[in-house]
């Protein structure tokens, strides 16, 4: 009996272990797979544009004294300097600058960007020495005068009385021309001021006629205002009857007494 359990055991046993060793042949090993590829690399970056500058003047030979206007032009420039003496220019694209040296001076644009720099040619400015104006010829002696009437006599000759009517200090018809001779004159002669005297006939009141040769004086006075003589330049003065130009008691003497009268004023 203890003879058949050993051998039961062993039958056991090695049936154990062949089940193990087909269960270890049939477990498939796993094999390693490829490495994954590296990411692909960032596409470069587009370069920024180079930028450029161009530098003209308006005029390349000037006179001491005078001046010239520079011109320039620039693309994908963030700053633009001009030299010498000017430096930095805006706006950036394009843009004028005037110098003025005093002698042949040489001038350069540089613009920068995010592309790098450029600089311009050179433009050259010559200075030519201002000329000195020859002196004029001596001026011929004056000619001779030819003295005419005084401004006094030119006035006592233009300004002479005006007429009016008995107890009357309206312009007559009659004196209009008169009056519109004498604006003139005044008006071509503006430094000349005067009195305007206002006068009467013996008639009537001594105050009466003090108040009628006012009336009289300051009518005419209106009357070259209107025709553009300044006031300021006109003074106004009233004797009535005190004196008169003749002292015959006749219409025509009274006449020439009912006036105004003119003096220069000094």
């Amino acid at each position: 009996m203890k003879v058949l359990l050993k051998r039961f055991s062993v039958l056991i046993l090695l049936s154990l272990t062949l089940v193990s060793l087909a269960c270890r042949k049939n477990t498939p090993v796993a094999v390693p797979g490829p490495p994954p590829a590296p990411p692909a690399p960032p596409p470069p970056a587009a370069a920024a544009p180079a930028p450029t500058i161009t530098l003209r003047s308006d005029n390349t030979a000037i006179t001491a004294g005078q001046s010239a206007t520079l011109i320039y032009t620039a693309t994908n420039a963030t700053s633009v300097t001009i030299s010498p003496g000017v430096g930095a220019v805006q706006p950036t694209a394009n843009g004028t600058r005037q110098v003025s040296p005093t002698a042949a001076t040489t001038y350069t644009a540089e613009a920068i960007g995010p592309g790098g720099r450029a600089n311009s040619a050179g433009v050259t400015i010559t200075v030519n020495p201002a000329t000195v104006a020859a002196a004029p010829p001596p001026a011929p002696p004056p000619a001779p005068v030819n003295r005419g009437p005084d401004a006094a006599t030119i006035f006592r000759n233009t300004m002479t009385p005006v007429l009016f009517d008995y107890d009357k200090s309206t312009i007559r018809a009659d004196q209009e021309s008169k009056l519109l001779s004498m604006a003139s004159y005044l008006k071509q002669n503006a430094n000349v001021r005067f009195t305007i005297e206002g006068h009467a006939d013996e008639r009537g009141g001594q105050e009466y006629n003090i108040a009628l040769g006012d009336e009289r004086a300051a009518s005419v006075r209106r009357y070259f205002s209107g025709q553009g003589v300044a006031e300021s330049r006109m003074t106004v003065v009233s004797f009535g009857e005190e004196k008169p130009v003749c002292s015959e008691t006749t219409e025509d003497c009274y006449q020439r007494n009912r006036r105004d009268s003119f003096v220069l004023q000094p």
